[in-house]
């Protein structure tokens, strides 16, 4: 496969006094209702809010110093802008995040506050990456792409082993997927250290791309809805991530909006990260 856990390993390493070893947290509540014990890694409690630093700081890493010197891009709604930011801020390099015109604004506030420049472009994510591989192309901008990367799929996936680190006995993991970069590399990690995990991705069923194309075989984009799950809306198929899920996710479940809402939440502890 394109990413391997000596990959990730290497990361974990280049990560080390970089980001959070965030915890796992028992839910109490939802492991008597499923009548097993269930715990929350905790990557809210991450730099930046997320564990998008990971994938980010692990490819801004290992530019050369040219590329460093020209700076990077990335095309976001949000938590990958944010961690992208930081990440370059870490390293001095110039970031320039292109955001569409929906993202939210505490998001831009928060980005533009790790040292970036913000450019709103597109009325959907997929015209705000056309924007931002114009000008990569344009400036010489290293583009850092939100998961259909190897570098960025190794950085996540060291939450795979910092779950095994924690929980060695731990059996099942379920992980939210929206173009796959986390699930891909959290997957690759889990499944190398024991083939014996089962890995369950969740998506939004109003932009679904991963049961289709996994039913059909090849890539199938999502005949796209709005979602209140906007941070994990993704159209297409990654073409790296696509056939490390096949070769390791053990079942995808989607979800409707209904359940992903805070009022569901409440009521059907339906968990969602």
């Amino acid at each position: 496969m394109a990413v391997t856990l000596a990959d990730i390993e290497a990361a974990r390493e280049r990560l080390r006094g970089i980001i959070v070893s965030t915890p796992i947290i028992d839910d109490a509540r939802l492991s008597k209702e499923i009548g097993a014990r269930a715990t929350l890694k905790a990557e809210s409690l991450q730099k930046a809010g997320s564990f998008k630093i990971r994938g980010a700081y692990n490819k801004i890493s290992q530019l050369s110093d040219e590329e460093k010197k020209r700076g990077v891009i990335a095309a976001s709604a949000g938590n990958h802008a944010q961690g992208v930011a930081l990440a370059a801020q870490m390293l001095g390099v110039k970031a320039t995040i292109i955001c569409p015109e929906f993202a939210p604004l505490t998001k831009i506030i928060a980005t533009r506050g790790y040292g970036a420049e913000v450019i709103l472009n597109g009325s959907i994510l997929d015209e705000s990456i056309a924007y931002s591989r114009e000008l990569a192309a344009e400036h010489g901008y290293t583009m850092v792409h939100a998961f259909d990367d190897e570098k960025i799929i190794a950085g996540q996936g060291t939450m795979g082993i910092e779950i095994l680190d924690a929980e060695p006995t731990t059996t099942t993991i379920i992980v939210p997927i929206g173009g796959g970069g986390m699930m891909s590399g959290i997957a690759t990690a889990a499944k190398s250290i024991n083939p014996k995990i089962r890995m369950i991705g969740v998506q939004a069923e109003n932009s679904s791309w991963v049961k289709p194309s996994f039913e059909a075989g090849r890539p199938v984009d999502a005949t796209f809805t709005p979602t209140i799950a906007d941070g994990i809306a993704v159209k297409k198929p990654g073409e790296i991530t696509l056939p490390i899920l096949r070769e390791y996710v053990d079942e995808i479940v989607e979800v409707s909006d209904d359940e992903i809402a805070p009022v569901s939440f409440l009521r059907h502890r339906t968990i969602v990260s």
